[in-house]
């Protein structure tokens, strides 16, 4: 017997491909965690039921979504010098890595199955990732099945904070982290902001591996370049 709601397991049967899942996750509104309820972690039903994901609840929505078309819970773990980390879910097609990911800024989204390492992958993220604090260190891929055990975080009506910490816990590969490197990114992206303060950039390199976005970031005239630092 299925453990799945019927209304879950038609969205499911609907949401077959890394694709798809990236533009239901693009439809929902970003969860902010408003007060009074403040912050939260949300498995894949409440994320259903409520209508709403920040980016782990988008990441453990796809685990759950795409487990059931035979791909690995897998997520990507990022740790940052702000410690304001950032987690997709990860998945492999042909042998080439590629993201699903939900964010409120629009580099950090999903990519498509182009990197031939996960590491690769990561470091697609490099630049996006780079705002007024932020700057990826390293990460990790992990498998949820493996690490959670029997613990339920794919329907809980509860938050499941264990997932969190256990990604806290869990050993990171380092990546390099050029600080001259960030430093003039991070003179970019304060430039930019200053320019334009009702947006965000979205015209990075390699933005042409990168999923679709959310509609707020494709709305005509968003885009907006600036050059890139050298």
């Amino acid at each position: 017997m299925t453990p799945f709601t019927p209304a879950e397991w038609h969205l499911i049967r609907r949401l077959d491909s890394p694709a798809r899942v990236q533009a239901y996750l693009n439809s929902l509104p970003y969860n902010n965690e408003p007060k009074p309820a403040g912050e939260t972690l949300r498995s894949f039903r409440d994320v259903v039921r409520r209508g709403t994901a920040h980016c782990l609840e988008a990441a453990l929505a796809a685990a759950v979504i795409l487990e059931q078309h035979r791909y690995p819970p897998l997520v990507l773990s990022f740790e940052s010098i702000d410690k304001l980390e950032h987690v997709l879910f990860v998945y492999r097609r042909r042998g080439r890595w590629g993201s699903v990911a939900r964010s409120r800024d629009p580099g950090l989204h999903g990519r498509k199955p182009v990197f031939r390492t996960a590491r690769d992958l990561a470091m697609s993220y490099f630049e996006p990732y780079v705002d007024l604090t932020g700057g990826i260190t390293a990460y990790a891929v992990v498998d949820l099945d493996k690490e959670m055990g029997t613990y339920n975080w794919r329907l809980s009506s509860n938050n499941v904070w264990k997932v969190e910490q256990m990604l806290i816990d869990y050993p990171h590969h380092a990546l390099p982290y050029n600080r001259a490197r960030a430093e003039r990114w991070r003179a970019w992206y304060r430039a930019f902001r200053a320019r334009h303060p009702d947006r965000k950039p979205v015209c990075y390199p390699g933005r042409d591996r990168w999923s679709a976005l959310p509609p707020e970031y494709r709305r005509r005239g968003y885009a907006v370049e600036l050059p890139h630092p050298r």
